[in-house]
Order: structure tokens, then sequence, then C-alpha cells
């Protein structure tokens, strides 16, 4: 049996489930809430004959018969508020004060394929930290004992146990290999609607009220430096092209790290700015005890929904101009620009190559080519590669049939990743890997992580990535320009003028 009661509570409108095992009372019968709610806070519950839930799921709300009262221990399912941005702004606070946290905000971007407006999950009920040479067996397995959420990351350099390569670059960062964990606290939004799934919901979301949104600290400006002068950058492009010509590979991602040693940053004010500045459909704000991922992220890696796998993969992009007509003359040069056009459908080849080894035969298929998409800073082009998934294949080995992402790697792939190995001075580590979480109902969706800053707290290592396709055509100083694009949100949340 279910009953249902409505009350308001700093502008929420809040829906409250009674325990199925529990028989509401008939009539209108005023309850006395939790201490949690504060002192005299009143709930009426509108009893009536209800029809059967057949729903797997916990109890939300006791009624204790106290006298002629009942107490009422309320445990929230789902509320709306109209305006979503102080309760994400609180969510994300609250949330970043536990040792492990993610933050998945879509910034209200949707396509066909999107799910969820955000995803807020909290705290640490089991996890899993797996380097390279087992890592995707273990996860197999771990998701195979936690079917419901599981939240985490994939670096890059999980390629060394997908093929035989090695990362060697210096790495600041030290990020595990691969990192999942089921969260203690999962708060999910769509369409302006919250969903709390918590041992204690009530609790949940009476800590996230409660959360004073704090002013952004008064930090000096963080001075980002390159692994590469921009001679060295341009000297690099044109070994890279000679292997080109040689037939070795027809196209890479050639990528430069920015960084600072001793960089103090306030990781959610930084994280709310770049959001602010650059919001795009996968944003992430993940932490990782003393390790972060600030991520502005425009790009979706791979996705399932039911049993159709999504790849968008992205290369082409072009300024944003301030002047509207200049804007839309930039955005028609890059939908008709040759080396851009011939850059993403190398990808787009690549990606459906990949997704032939989770596919049912004859089903892939790009589903849009050279799509224009428009963000704060940049036009992105943008494909869409989908497939059926083969029956015995699971979503763990989808995502390893097709890691690392195309996009992020160049082809033909092997060659491609054991070159930038060589020309490339960092290790990529979380950079160019994927962030993201796998739902109860077996779907997952994982972005590609790019635009992000990355930031260990302990050493006070800070690193940003900026890649750019090397193609037979590419114009080394252009590509060059193209990372200070990809950078400058970067810059300004930093405070740095470049």
């Amino acid at each position: 049996m279910r009953a249902f009661c409505v009350l308001s509570y700093s502008a929420l409108s809040v829906t409250w489930q009674l325990a199925p095992s529990k028989s509401p009372p008939k009539g209108e019968t005023f309850f006395t809430s939790p201490s949690s709610f504060g002192e005299g806070f009143r709930v009426r519950l509108r009893g009536c004959s209800l029809p059967h839930n057949n729903e797997e799921e916990m109890p939300c709300c006791s009624v204790i018969p106290i006298g002629s009262k009942h107490l009422l221990t309320l445990h929230p399912v789902k509320f709306t508020v109209p305006d979503t941005s102080i309760f994400k702004q609180k969510a994300l606070q609250w949330a970043a004060g536990f040792d492990v946290a993610c933050y998945l905000d879509s910034n209200n971007y949707s396509d066909n394929y999107s799910s969820y407006s955000l995803i807020i999950a909290a705290g640490v009920k089991h996890e899993l930290s797996a380097s390279v040479g087992t890592a995707f067996k273990q996860l197999e397995q771990f998701r195979d004992e936690h079917p419901g959420w599981v939240m985490g990351f994939f670096t890059y350099d999980l390629k060394n146990e997908i093929e035989q390569l090695s990362s060697q670059n210096a790495d600041g960062l030290h990020f595990p290999d691969l990192y999942f964990f089921v969260p203690r606290h999962l708060i999910t939004i769509c369409n302006n609607e919250v969903d709390i799934l918590s041992d204690d919901a009530a609790a949940t979301l009476s800590a996230i009220e409660q959360q004073v949104i704090s002013a952004s600290p008064a930090v000096p400006p963080v001075k980002l430096q390159s692994r590469f002068s921009k001679a060295d950058y341009i000297g690099s492009v044109g070994h890279i092209k000679q292997h080109i010509i040689r037939g070795d590979i027809y196209v890479s991602n050639f990528c430069q790290e920015f960084y600072a040693d001793e960089a103090a940053i306030d990781p959610v004010h930084t994280f709310a700015r770049l959001n602010k500045i650059s919001p795009t459909p996968f944003s992430c704000f993940f932490k990782h005890y003393q390790q972060y991922a600030l991520c502005a992220s425009p790009e979706r890696f791979l996705a399932k929904r039911g049993g159709k796998l999504i790849s968008q993969p992205i290369k082409g992009t072009a300024k944003r101009q301030t002047d509207a007509e200049q804007d839309i003359l930039i955005k028609h040069q890059l939908k008709t620009n040759q080396k851009e056009l011939q850059e993403n459908v190398m990808i787009v080849d690549l990606v459906r190559n990949d997704l032939t080894h989770s596919a049912r035969p004859g089903s892939v298929k790009t589903e849009e080519l050279f799509g224009i998409y428009s963000f704060n800073q940049v036009h992105q082009m943008i494909s869409t590669v989908v497939c059926d998934l083969q029956d015995g294949i699971s979503a763990v080995q989808a995502i390893k049939n097709t890691f690392p992402m195309g996009s992020m790697t160049g082809a033909p792939k092997i060659s491609a990743m054991q070159l930038m190995e060589k020309y490339e001075r960092s290790k990529r580590g979380l950079y160019s890997g994927a962030i993201g979480c796998f739902s109860p109902d077996g779907d997952f969706d994982f972005n590609v992580v790019i635009r992000s800053l990355l930031y260990n707290a302990d050493n006070k290592y800070l690193s940003f990535h900026a890649g750019s396709a090397i193609t037979y055509d590419a114009d080394a100083e252009k590509e060059y320009e193209e990372c200070l694009l990809k950078a400058a949100a970067v810059f300004k949340v930093l405070g740095e003028r470049n």
C-alpha cells in the first residue's frame, strides 16, 4: 500500500512516500515531523485506499503510533524546484565535503540520448582502484557484484593493458589507472525534478538545504607553463608529419601539457567558475580523495541506451565571435573546411571500426556526419556513430573494445598512440580518459576528459592538456593556436591572460 503527501519546504514541492508495509490512517491527519526539519514542522498526510505497489524499493518512511498521535519519519522520494541553480550550488558544495564525489552536469544541453540533467554521487559504500594489468577484468567483477549506480573513471594509460604499449613520460598527478565507486548518496535531476537515493534521504536533503554557499576565496592568479615552447611544438609537428608522409600514420592527436607547481586553488569554486564560463554537455567535478578533475568537456565517448551503443567524436574547432554575423560566417567556414572535414571523417571511420568489435553484424551506422554545435567558447564539428550491441558483450567489454576513444588517439590507432608517447612530454593520465557512470538499468554514459583542469591537492600540482589533430595538411602554427583556443576558458578561470 502507498500513500503520498505534499509539503512546502524552502520553496520546494516535495513528494513523500509511505512505506508499502504500512496502511495509512483514513482522512487527513497531522503528524509530527523528524527533528531534522525543525521543531513544530508539520506534514499533512492524505490517506485513502491505494493501489498495490510492485516496485522494488526501500521503505521511504515509517509511521509510529504514539498514543492518539503518530510520528511520521520521512524520507523524500522526489521533489521539484522551479530554479535548480541554487540547489545545484549547495549540492556541489555538500558533495565536495566527502572524500569521494562525482558531479555530472549536462548544463541543460540535451540530445536524443540524454537521460539526466544532473547526477551527483557522494560518499563511498564500495570502491575499486586498479592498475594497468587486470583493471578491466576487476571492473567486470566489481560491476557484477554491484549492479546499481557505479561512478568512476578510466585513464588514457589503460591503453597499455589493451595493447602492447607503455607510458614513460612524467606524471605529477598520480591518479589511479582505473577507479570506480558505489555511492552512499545518489541525486539526479531531470526536468527540475530531483530524486534522492540514500539510506536516509531526508537527512541528505536537510544537509544540502543547510549549506551556506561560501564566497569564492581570493587567490592569486595561477601561471601555467607549457612543456613546449612554440618553436618546440612546431618542430615536433614537423616530425609527426614526416611519419604521415612515410605512411606510419595518417592522423594523430598531438597533446601538450600546461602545468603549475605549488598551485593553490579552491577546486569547488574553480569548477564553478569554469562551468559558468564554459558550460558544456559533459561537465564534471570529480573528487578522488586529494585528486580532482574539473572538466568542461563537450564530448561523449560512449553511451549505452538499451541495446544501442552511441559514440559522438569531435574533430573540428572554430572560435566563437562576438559579432553575430561574423560568428555565423565562422560557423559556415568550419562546416566547409576541407581539413576539418578530413579529420572528422578519419575519426568516424576509426570509431566505426572500433564499434564493430561489439556490434551486431551490419548494425554500425553514422547517424549524423559533420554536425556543427555551438558552445560558449567554440563551435565544434560532431558526428554520431551508433550500433546495436551484440549478444554476450558486456557493458565493460564494449567500453574496452573502443578504448581509448579514436578522437584522442589518431589512426591507425596503435601506431598513433606509440608515436605520441614518443613526441609528447608528459603522461596523459586522466586526460584523454573518460568519466561517467553505470546505471541500474544496465546503461552507461562516459565523456571524454578534455578541456579539464586536473589537480593533486597533496603536492599542489595543477595540470591542463590541450591537443589538436595533425594531418598531412596541418599548419603547425595554426594547430598551436588551436591548443591555446581550447585552453582559453581555463586561462580565464585561473586569472591568467593569454
